[in-house]
């Protein structure tokens, strides 16, 4: 294997080299023809470029070729008459495949060694035993090999021997001692692996069994991940990220009103909150600062319930109370002087009756009755049923629905109605 090149001169023969002559074509529909040494009418194709290394032109060198059991690669090799300088790479003649390569080949006697390889630039070389690695994306791709793989890593890992011994002597050493065990590898003392991995799937180890099985050789494919998509160059769509759903039951929303009693710019306040065994309501909370004027209110933070509810709850202690209750105390047009003496006496009667509740020494029932369904009264045996409280569910009635919207409300099938419509 030439240092410098990646095709082995054995596997390209008498097609690599320069011909005085114009190159023959091939004849239509044999463009890439199996590689042969024997193969007279396979010749180079022969392209005057640029060399970057003088900067003066020299030759490039064009074969068409098609491995046995893979797929066509196209190999071009370029040399400068004036500065020495060559260069040698392999491509695929076809599209990235829908799936990457990895081959794994156990090399067990020379014969392994002399097996044909395809290694792209896209694909990673590895040999588990010595730890060692070629990334991918640092070599051109090579078609060479076992041994030439080996040779060419042997060859890349002296090319900066010298500067290291004079600069970092101990490493220098250290990579000595690991050349000799590449070296070793060729003699096939003992099986080793060879792995190569290979995102674009277009590299190869031959079957020298095809179309058989090769005990030694397993050929896996696999799905390419994001990243490996990204350095083929691939305009791989990208997953749509999922919108971070915000988080509102720890913060207090704030939004500007008007105040409903003297109409003057004020601000709302606003929370979620979830309730244990109910669901999410929302608390907002109005507090003006030129009349002082303040409004409380609770919503239902999730749709009509289908069914109505009815809450009853058997008040019989004094801790029941401190559930929430509205106790009326004072009405001018029921305590003032507007009102009738029986109004008066039956109000304070009533009220006489929800200060004994209040106290404990009274029992009574309450009774929460909502047809929307989204009531709430607190159970303080849960998640277990509360013995003083019953629930009930109930269908509510067309006058019920009404009151709540709800009978001219289409839910189903309307894009029919609409369509109809038009």
């Amino acid at each position: 294997m030439l240092a410098s090149g990646a095709v082995d001169p054995g596997l390209l023969g008498a097609a690599a080299a320069p011909s005085p002559v114009p190159a023959r074509q091939p004849g239509p529909g044999h463009l890439f023809r199996p590689i042969s040494a024997d193969d007279e009418e396979q010749q180079p194709t022969e392209i005057e470029s640029l060399c970057m290394n003088c900067y003066r032109n020299g030759m490039t060198r064009l074969l068409l070729t098609e491995i046995p059991f893979f797929r066509e690669i196209i190999v071009s090799s370029f040399s400068c008459e004036h500065c020495g300088w060559n260069n040698t790479e392999i491509q695929s003649a076809g599209r990235i495949q829908d799936q990457g390569v990895r081959y794994t080949l156990t090399v067990r006697a020379q014969e392994d060694m002399n097996r044909e390889v395809v290694k792209t630039d896209s694909a990673t070389t590895r040999i588990p035993e010595l730890d060692f690695e070629i990334p991918a994306f640092s070599q051109k791709g090579a078609l060479t090999t076992v041994e030439g793989l080996i040779s060419r890593a042997v060859s890349g890992l002296e090319q900066d021997q010298p500067t290291r011994r004079a600069n970092e002597e101990a490493m220098a050493e250290r990579i000595d001692e690991f050349i000799v065990k590449l070296k070793e590898l060729k003699q096939v003392a003992s099986p080793f692996t060879l792995i190569i991995d290979d995102p674009s799937g277009n590299s190869f180890v031959e079957n020298p069994y095809a179309p058989r099985k090769d005990d030694a050789l397993v050929i896996t494919h696999y799905n390419r991940t994001l990243q490996q998509e990204e350095k083929l160059g691939l305009q791989a769509e990208e997953p749509e990220e999922k919108p971070e759903e915000e988080d509102l039951r720890n913060e207090v929303l704030q939004f500007n009103t008007n105040c409903p009693e003297c109409n003057a710019p004020a601000q709302t306040n606003m929370k979620l909150v979830q309730i244990p065994h109910f669901k999410e309501v929302i608390i907002m909370a109005t507090n003006c600062e030129n009349c002082g004027h303040r409004t409380n209110e609770v919503k239902s933070g999730g749709a009509v319930e289908p069914l109505g509810t009815r809450i009853t709850f058997y008040i019989t202690d004094p801790s029941d109370m401190t559930r929430d209750l509205l106790k009326v105390t004072k009405n001018p047009f029921t305590l003032g002087d507007s009102s009738s003496p029986g109004q008066t006496e039956k109000l304070q009667e009533f009220s006489q009756k929800l200060d004994q509740i209040l106290e404990g020494n009274m029992k009574a029932h309450f009774v929460m009755d909502d047809p929307a369904g989204n009531s709430y009264l607190q159970n303080v045996y849960a998640p277990e049923d509360d013995p003083e409280m019953k629930v009930e569910h109930y269908k509510r009635t067309f006058d019920q629905n009404e009151e709540l919207g709800l009978n001219d409300m289409k839910t189903e099938g309307y894009e029919t109605g609409l369509a109809s419509q038009r």
